[in-house]
């Protein structure tokens, strides 16, 4: 079973279907625009809680469609990164909590702190981590590496919520 998840390289950190049905045209760069964004890290551990691995994801604030989603330390280039991701969506206005990277890397104007907006959000979190007990808090259940801790969860998500089979 190991093996097999360690094989698992195709996975996608963008949800491409969700993407490539909003297009206009197929070369499109922007596609029709998400206009409204919530956003939020998600904290979890690889074998050590001294460990720490984030889920930065990203979700459509009036479908809560999954629209990208990074697993890296909680810095800034994984901000960047999920960022990089989003930008085909061409969002225009962010829900955030009040941490540091969103509040010096996004635009005020399109920036809004606090809980009211992110809603949605936060329940997804509830959700993964009754789904996946490796997100528990209190859990004896943990990855020993990183390369399984981010295949389970991106297995869960590419399949869940991006729709795909893989």
């Amino acid at each position: 079973m190991i093996e097999e998840l360690k094989k698992h390289r195709q996975l996608e950190s963008v949800n491409r279907p969700l993407l490539e049905s909003m297009q206009t045209p197929p070369t499109a760069a922007i596609v029709v625009r998400v206009e409204e964004v919530e956003m939020d890290e998600m904290w979890s551990f690889v074998q050590s809680k001294r460990q720490q691995r984030w889920l930065w994801h990203a979700i459509d604030h009036q479908t809560g469609d999954v629209l990208a989603y990074v697993l890296a330390p909680h810095e800034d280039q994984a901000f960047q990164a999920l960022m990089e991701l989003l930008t085909p969506f061409g969002i225009e206005q962010f829900y955030t909590d009040s941490w540091g990277a969103y509040w010096r890397l996004l635009d005020a104007k399109q920036h809004t702190i606090g809980k009211a907006n992110t809603q949605r959000i936060e329940r997804k979190h509830l959700t993964l981590r009754t789904r996946i007990k490796r997100l528990a808090r209190k859990t004896i259940c943990f990855s020993k590496s990183i390369l399984m801790h981010d295949t389970v969860i991106g297995l869960f998500i590419n399949r869940h919520e991006f729709g795909r089979d893989v």
